[in-house]
C-alpha cells in the first residue's frame, strides 16, 4: 500500500511540474520574447530552456539523492523522446520539405549525437566525473557555434529576402518595459513554484529507489516520459503559431531550435549539474 501511495505522489507531482511548464512557464516566455519582438530561432532557443526546467529539476535532486543513474536514463529518454515527438508534429503539419535544409539537417545530426552519448555512457557504464563535466560543456559550446554558424550560412543566405519579408509580416507586437518586468517577475514565482514542487519529487523519488529498491532505470525513464512533455506542446505550438503557409519555415525553425537547445541542455548543461552536485552530495 505504501509502494502505491509514493507512485502516485511520483506521477501527481510530475504532473505538476508539467502543468505548470505546459501551461504557465512556456505561454509567459513566449509573451516575454514577443514583447521584445525575438525572430523565431531565438524563440525557439527560448522555448528549449524553458521545456528543459522539468529535467533540471528531476536530475538535481535526483543527484542530490545520490541516484545519479536515475539522471542518464531521464536524460537519454527525454531527448529520445524529443526527437520522436519533433518529427511527429512536422508531419502531421506536413512540413517535412522544410527539414530538408542543410542548416536544419545539421541540427538534427547534432540532436542524434545527444541521444548516441548518454547511451554510450550506460552501456559501457562509463565513469562520469568532473573531467566529463568539461568536456560537455566544451561540447556545448562547439554545438552552439556550429548551429549559429550553419544558420547564416545555409538558412539566412538561402532565401535571405523572402525570409526577412516573411519575418516582417509576422512581427509579433513591442512591448513596453512594465509588460517585461512583469513577465519577469512572472518568471521567478514560477521558478519558484517549480522548485517547490521538485524538492517533493525528489523525497518521493528518493523513497521509491531506496526504500522499495526500485531500479533506477525504469524511475529514470519514467521521470524522461512526464518531463519530455512540455516540448510536445511546444513543437505544435510552434506551427501552430506559424500556420499560414509562408510563414511555415518559421514554425519549423523555432521547433528545431527548441529541440536542439532543449537535447544539448539536457546532456551537457543539465546532465554536467547533475553530476557536479552527485560528486558534492555523495
Amino acid at each position: 500500500m505504501e509502494l502505491l501511495w509514493e507512485i502516485i505522489l511520483f506521477v501527481m507531482y510530475s504532473l505538476i511540474i508539467v502543468i505548470i511548464s505546459k501551461y504557465i512557464l512556456v505561454p509567459v516566455l513566449r509573451k516575454l520574447a514577443e514583447s521584445i519582438n525575438l525572430k523565431a530561432k531565438t524563440v525557439g532557443n527560448l522555448a528549449g530552456v524553458a521545456t528543459s526546467v522539468p529535467e533540471l529539476l528531476s536530475v538535481s535532486f535526483a543527484a542530490v539523492t545520490g541516484l545519479i543513474g536515475t539522471s542518464f536514463y531521464n536524460i537519454l529518454s527525454s531527448n529520445v523522446i524529443n526527437l520522436l515527438q519533433y518529427w511527429v508534429s512536422v508531419w502531421m503539419n506536413k512540413n517535412g520539405n522544410i527539414v530538408r535544409n542543410r542548416a536544419l539537417m545539421i541540427d538534427l545530426i547534432m540532436v542524434v549525437i545527444t541521444i548516441l552519448l548518454p547511451l554510450g555512457i550506460i552501456v559501457t557504464n562509463f565513469e562520469t566525473n568532473l573531467l566529463v563535466v568539461f568536456l560537455f560543456v566544451l561540447l556545448f559550446a562547439l554545438f552552439y557555434y556550429i548551429n549559429h554558424n550553419t544558420h547564416k550560412l545555409y538558412l539566412k543566405t538561402e532565401n535571405k529576402q523572402e525570409l526577412e519579408k516573411i519575418e516582417e509580416e509576422a512581427k509579433w507586437v513591442r512591448g513596453k518595459k512594465n509588460i517585461m518586468i512583469k513577465y519577469t517577475i512572472y518568471l521567478i514565482l514560477i521558478g519558484t513554484a517549480l522548485f517547490i514542487v521538485g524538492n517533493l519529487l525528489s523525497k518521493t523519488l528518493e523513497s521509491l529507489c531506496v526504500r522499495f529498491l526500485v531500479p533506477e532505470f525504469i524511475v529514470g525513464i519514467a521521470l524522461g516520459f512526464i518531463t519530455s512533455l512540455p516540448e510536445l506542446i511546444t513543437f505544435f505550438e510552434s506551427q501552430k503559431h506559424h500556420k499560414s503557409k509562408k510563414e511555415a519555415r518559421l514554425g519549423v525553425i523555432e521547433a528545431t531550435n527548441n529541440l536542439l537547445t532543449s537535447n544539448t541542455l539536457n546532456l551537457f548543461i543539465i546532465q554536467s549539474i547533475g553530476i557536479v552536485l552527485y560528486q558534492i552530495f555523495s
